[in-house]
């Protein structure tokens, strides 16, 4: 049905249902899944009242948010491991995650996409947005979302 699982995470409660959905699933279908987490760029703009950094306080702070991204897609694998599902893990820059998970689902050639819907609502969701509904509005693959 499916030979390669792209599932997002962000180390959540909800993402560690959808990587455990996600691992279920390719582990029956013998797909290989890609776990994704999108890393934001520490932002570079100066707003009134705010402290100046260094560029290498700036690219500290990136290497931290990195290295974490790295020990949870690491989690990802050992846990699909132990299913025995095929891993790759990939780590994306970018401040938009709805782009950057489409984009790596269309580079990785990835047949559906899992992802955990988070449940804003009300004028949270109207200021927020949500980073699932522009996935869902915008991947050309099939894309399950979990609660």
């Amino acid at each position: 049905m499916y030979s390669r699982i792209l599932v997002a995470t962000d180390g959540s409660t909800l993402s560690k249902k959808a990587v455990t959905s996600a691992i279920q699933l390719a582990a029956s279908c013998a797909a290989e899944l890609v776990a994704v987490k999108v890393v934001p760029r520490y932002p570079q703009a100066y707003f009134e009242g705010s402290i100046p950094l260094s560029a290498q306080e700036i690219s500290r702070i990136e290497k931290q948010w990195t290295d974490a991204a790295q020990a949870n897609l690491d989690a990802v694998a050992k846990a699909a491991k132990a299913k025995g599902v095929s891993t790759k893990t990939v780590t994306v820059k970018s401040d938009v995650v709805s782009d950057a998970l489409i984009a790596t689902a269309k580079k990785q050639k990835a047949d559906l996409i899992v992802m955990a819907s988070h449940g804003r609502k009300g004028i949270k969701r109207l200021l927020l947005g949500s980073e699932t509904q522009q996935v869902l509005t915008h991947s050309h693959i099939p894309v399950l979302v979990l609660r």
